[in-house]
């Protein structure tokens, strides 16, 4: 059922009793309704409610695209959205309050949720109630989130769901210093949630416009006769097209385990970056997951941390160089004598690999990339192996600074100490097909990212023909990264 809503500024809506922050309550809303009489109330907020009454989240469905995208398929509307600002930007904050005023509006029947700190910070200024919790009740209510800021916030967005295979889409705005991974720009935050909304949703031909009408009209629906949902009722008009779904680059991530001395797991020890989160255990695996790996055998026992970006290891302020045996699918593949060495994904091979000195690599490559640190051997360069490769880092007994650190995506830390072992390994990607458990076209594996589709006009500003499978990474690289940038010349 609908939260209930604000009637607007003069009249809002609240539970009577409850406690906003601090001592102040909530007062109950007092209603004339006798003929000639006005509305009389009592001041007070919309409330912050809490994530746990949400109903569990929608999977999403995904097609397989020759590009290597995938087309997103809402099974139903979905109904729980996260949306993660940059903190500490006023500007951004300010633009947040716009997109939720106007999703709210536009899509009924929608729960906005919030981080704590952002909730409390921005629900006054919106005239509905909004949800908040914290963060390890977010993997089990999320249908779908929507970032605002830079890569930052992105990997921000991906860390909530790091010990959970089923990510849920994550539909990016670049309104931060960098943006490499976020492609749509947050003036076409209407076209683009329209699209990644109505994904699926194959309204009625009567509601179509463009070309896409006269196929519709033809019976050449997606999938080939597949029936209209009218799910999206309520919001016709809106549709992209039964032909059109929102486009989705599926980024590999790692899974990364810790073993002490004996061999047993020590995850759930690993410590939070943030200060904010240092007191809080780690959520529970949903049965979906749980289920999810026993069906892929692995070499990690016990929870896996997911990275988007790499696994760091690195001497710390120890003076003394770092002694790492690399291990690949079991064989010695080298000693390792750096400053640390990093294990990224294709995502993160523009992020810390690409400044110590590692390939650029496409996201859709299936590969895993080790580049060492500063390392004392000039011959010991970047190696890219398959994504089905399992790697291991052992301390060496010759470390003479003994202790060494290592970071999960830079979201969380642990020291090891010589005999301990990492273990990594590319997250399997694939559909589970499997409907009686998570739902036929339901994809384990990965961060799904909505990727901005060619817009009017397109051509036109960059010159050339744009194709429905430009995924905007060419120009990333030559746009923020400035690949190849010639040298003295002013652009």
């Amino acid at each position: 059922m609908m939260p209930p809503r604000c009637l607007g500024a003069s009249l809002r809506l609240c539970r009577p009793g409850r406690q906003r922050s601090g001592s102040q309550l909530y007062l109950p809303v007092e209603v004339q309704s006798r003929a000639g009489r006005s509305f009389a109330t009592t001041p007070c907020r919309c409330e912050l409610l809490d994530v746990a009454s949400l109903p569990n989240r929608i999977l999403p469905q995904y097609k397989e695209n020759p590009s290597g995208l995938l087309s997103l398929q809402w099974p139903k509307p979905p109904r729980n959205i996260l949306i993660l600002p940059k903190l500490l930007a006023p500007d951004v904050t300010e633009s947040t309050v716009s997109f939720a005023k106007h999703i709210q509006g536009e899509y009924p029947n929608l729960r906005l949720i919030f981080e704590r700190s952002v909730a409390e910070s921005i629900h006054e200024d919106l005239p509905f109630p909004v949800y908040t919790s914290e963060p390890a009740k977010f993997p089990n209510k999320i249908d779908l989130v929507a970032t605002l800021g830079g890569d930052g916030t992105i990997l921000r967005a991906a860390s909530l769901f790091s010990l959970h295979e089923f990510v849920p889409p994550i539909l990016a705005f670049s309104m931060g210093s960098l943006g490499f991974l976020g492609e749509w720009k947050f003036d076409e935050y209407k076209r683009a949630w329209r699209e990644v909304y109505m994904s699926g949703s194959r309204v009625a031909v009567s509601d179509l416009q463009g070309p896409h009408t006269q196929a519709a009209a033809a019976g050449r629906l997606d999938g080939g006769g597949d029936q209209i949902n009218d799910a999206w009722g309520s919001v016709r008009g809106k549709s992209m097209g039964s032909n059109r779904s929102a486009r989705v680059l599926l980024r590999n991530r790692l899974r990364v385990g810790i073993y002490d001395a004996s061999g047993v797991n020590v995850n759930e020890h690993l410590i939070p970056t943030s200060t904010a989160d240092l007191h809080q255990p780690l959520p529970p695996v949903p049965p979906e997951d749980a289920k999810s790996n026993k069906r892929r055998p692995s070499t990690n026992q016990g929870p896996a941390f997911h990275a988007i970006n790499e696994l760091v290891i690195h001497r710390g302020p120890s003076p003394h160089l770092a002694h790492i045996d690399v291990f690949v699918n079991g064989h010695h593949l080298t000693e390792a004598v750096a400053d640390g060495l990093l294990v990224s994904t294709p995502t993160g091979s523009t992020a810390y690999s690409l400044s110590a000195g590692g390939s650029i690599m496409h996201p859709l490559v299936k590969a895993l990339l080790i580049t060492p640190i500063c390392a004392r051997s000039l011959s010991f360069r970047p190696l890219g192996l398959p994504l089905t490769s399992r790697v291991s880092l052992r301390l060496s007994d010759k470390n003479r600074g003994r202790d060494l650190e290592v970071s999960v995506d830079g979201k969380r830390r642990a020291c090891i100490h010589p005999g301990m072992e990492i273990r990594v390994e590319g997250e399997v990607i694939a559909p589970v097909g499997d409907g009686a458990w998570v739902g036929d076209g339901a994809w384990a594996g990965g961060v799904p990212c909505v990727i901005r589709s060619p817009g009017k006009g397109d051509s036109e500003k960059r010159g050339h023909g744009v194709t429905e499978d430009d995924d905007g990474w060419v120009g990333g690289l030559n746009g923020l990264l400035k690949f190849n940038y010639p040298f003295g010349e002013e652009h």
